[in-house]
């Protein structure tokens, strides 16, 4: 099961590194050495933003800088649409059946609608059929902070559904409840936690987010935000959408005509610039997860929250996921978990006990990725491939 850091892993490590002193290996073998495994099939890989570090003596001073912190990731988040479809009690409670999962030293979600009044903005016109337009009240927003998450993603095709004001209200509403957010223009995040600094960066195919098309421009942003941080985290909205949209492929994906990015291309190119984890959602459905160079991609996490009727149930449609991954500061993988989710009748997030979406997950990272796909035990644990 997954964890955070213990004194008894930490002892661990500054055993290793004693014994790995006599023996004249270094700080990035012991590493390799306690975690079992996680690089790439090359052998160690050395993180293009992160020097490797002198040997050291097993000290406390030592430990510390084998640290670890937790992090949890969710897909697409929509607590409901104003001003009919909101869920009843004003949304009290709306994540809790789902709390305990979420937690971890820092908890991030995909906010999927903006959180504000309405600002006259008519996204879609009295005709259209199949255009949707989201939005919570502003006060929603204590829901997510009770709910323990830290830090949500604005990087997605409904962000902006009520324009420019409603962007920056969402930004205010997060705010009044010590809530960061990301995904903005040129926007990098820091969250300092437990001491190690965390860079999140939200990209996606749409001009009020940076660009995941443009590849040369987002490593720059990349590169950039590891020089301001230990560890980087890239939100990104990215492929087609529709329950039959669950294989990930080499090649541009479309959708109604738009440009939804190369999913691989993109996540491996932010990876070779400085990113730790690629956390990925958009198509609405879990997709399969990959270790590329020792970090973590998921593709999909799915659909998360879809309050009011505002996300399909149907099918793999009605499934989530909370991913949770625990790092060193400089990036090293030590543990990870997935958490099976599905949205309830009201289209609330509660724990799947029978575990459909880490079946699903597994058997899509099989396929999809035979050599570098992660692998799963019966309780969600991710390991490396062998």
């Amino acid at each position: 099961m997954y964890a955070p850091a213990t004194p008894r892993k930490r002892a661990a490590v500054v055993a290793a590194i004693a014994a790995a002193a006599l023996l004249g290996v270094g700080v990035a073998g012991v590493a390799a050495a306690t975690r079992g495994g996680g690089g790439d099939q090359a052998g160690v890989w050395v993180h293009p933003t992160k020097s490797p570090q002198p040997r050291a003596e097993a000290t406390e001073e030592t430990a510390d800088e084998e640290q670890s912190i937790s992090l949890s990731a969710t897909g697409d988040i929509v607590m409901g649409n104003a001003p009919g479809s909101l869920p009843s009690n004003g949304g009290k409670g709306f994540f809790d059946g789902v709390k305990k999962d979420l937690a971890a030293d820092l908890v991030m979600g995909n906010l999927e609608e903006p959180l504000t009044d309405d600002t006259g903005r008519s996204k879609c016109g009295p005709e259209s059929t199949g255009c949707h337009q989201f939005r919570a009240p502003p006060g929603y927003a204590k829901h997510l902070k009770d709910a323990g998450f830290e830090l949500l993603n604005q990087a997605n095709n409904h962000g902006n559904d009520y324009g420019a004001d409603g962007y920056e209200n969402t930004q205010r509403a997060l705010e009044k409840y010590g809530l960061q957010h990301t995904g903005a223009v040129d926007q990098i995040t820091v969250a300092d936690v437990e001491g190690i600094k965390v860079a999140v960066v939200g990209f996606s195919s749409y001009p009020w987010n940076n660009s995941l098309i443009d590849i040369a421009d987002g490593k720059k942003l990349v590169a950039k935000a590891a020089g301001q941080a230990d560890l980087v985290v890239v939100q990104v909205h990215m492929g087609a959408e529709g329950s039959g949209k669950t294989r990930v492929k080499p090649g541009t994906e479309m959708f109604l005509g738009e440009n939804r990015g190369d999913p691989i291309k993109f996540a491996h190119s932010m990876i070779d610039a400085g990113a730790d984890l690629i956390v990925g959602h958009g198509p609405h459905v879990l997709r399969a997860m990959e270790f590329y160079k020792g970090r973590l991609i998921a593709y999909s996490l799915g659909n998360f929250a879809g309050g009011g009727g505002t996300l399909s149930r149907n099918g793999p449609l009605g499934l989530g996921a909370v991913l949770k991954v625990e790092l060193t500061a400089d990036g090293t993988w030590v543990d990870g978990e997935l958490v099976s989710t599905a949205m309830n009748s009201a289209g609330k997030p509660v724990t799947d006990p029978d575990g459909d979406s880490l079946d699903m997950v597994s058997g899509l990272s099989k396929q999809d990725f035979p050599r570098t796909g992660a692998e799963f035990d019966d309780n969600g644990k991710i390991n490396p491939p062998a």
